[in-house]
């Protein structure tokens, strides 16, 4: 028997929806087909979550941004479909910035993790145990933030990457890379990943060799950028990098010299 659930009269609940005990479920709520909800879940004004989705007990979704310019617009926070959102997860609304927080389909936020307002986080993505995310970061699609993690608010985390646990991010983080130390430093190619994700010996040693030389070759950014758009071959991966690269505001993280390299045989 159920005890204490709260619906708003105009939320939208699609078929097979499970709602556990204590639950608060407001007005301006969308929720899709076959989705299951803990108890002492909470689903604020705003939010709107897509077919297949968990989630877990005492998760907050579409919370008030903590943020002091949020002055009560409508603004949204919009979640795909087949999302797992584990225990105690918070997840605020956007603001007057982007007007949405964004969360993809088929991605795993693990228990008492924080997503801030206005982020983007892809498809596939796995955010780790009490990762604290601030406003505006962007996570490209397959990207794993190991548990304890701290990101700067407007950092961007490029798909394909692997952060190591309890790292401090305020530097942009470029695809296909393991980033790992302290400060957060390259470390490598992500390639037990990319090889999961069926990226060939061939593609993992190309992108070897591209970050070689923006990270090993003690090179300026400019320099190494103009090596790479002369010197190797047009590809998707070599292009999202370039393009990653070029348009980091913040900056990228450094390398480390004596970064390992991984066997491939």
């Amino acid at each position: 028997m159920k005890k204490n659930i709260v619906i708003g009269k105009k939320a939208i609940i699609g078929n097979n929806v499970h709602i556990g005990n204590f639950s608060t479920i407001e007005d301006n709520v969308v929720i899709g087909d076959n989705c299951l909800i803990g108890n002492n879940v909470s689903i604020l004004n705003g939010t709107r979550i897509g077919k297949d989705c968990q989630i877990h007990s005492g998760a907050i979704l579409g919370g008030i941004p903590q943020d002091l310019k949020y002055r009560g617009e409508d603004t949204l926070l919009e979640i795909g479909n087949n999302n797992i959102i584990r225990e105690f997860v918070t997840v605020n609304k956007g603001t007057s910035s982007k007007g949405k927080t964004t969360i993809g389909n088929n991605n795993l936020l693990m228990s008492n993790a924080h997503i801030g307002h206005d982020c983007f986080v892809g498809n596939n993505c796995i955010i780790g145990f009490s990762v604290g995310m601030a406003g505006e970061v962007i996570v490209g699609d397959w990207a794993n933030i190991s548990g304890l993690t701290a990101i700067h608010q407007f950092s961007i985390i490029g798909e394909h990457s692997m952060i190591s646990g309890m790292s401090r991010i305020v530097k942009d983080i470029p695809p296909y890379v393991l980033a790992s130390r302290e400060p957060l430093s390259y470390c490598g190619l992500n390639v037990i990943g990319l090889k999961r994700r069926g990226f060939k010996v061939d593609k993992i040693n190309e992108l070897k060799d591209i970050y070689r030389v923006i990270f090993m070759e003690k090179r300026n950014t400019t320099s190494a950028l103009n090596l790479i758009a002369q010197n190797f071959e047009k590809t998707i991966e070599r292009d999202v990098i370039l393009s990653f690269i070029k348009q980091s505001t913040r900056g990228i993280i450094k390398g480390i010299g004596n970064s390992f390299s991984v066997d491939l045989k």
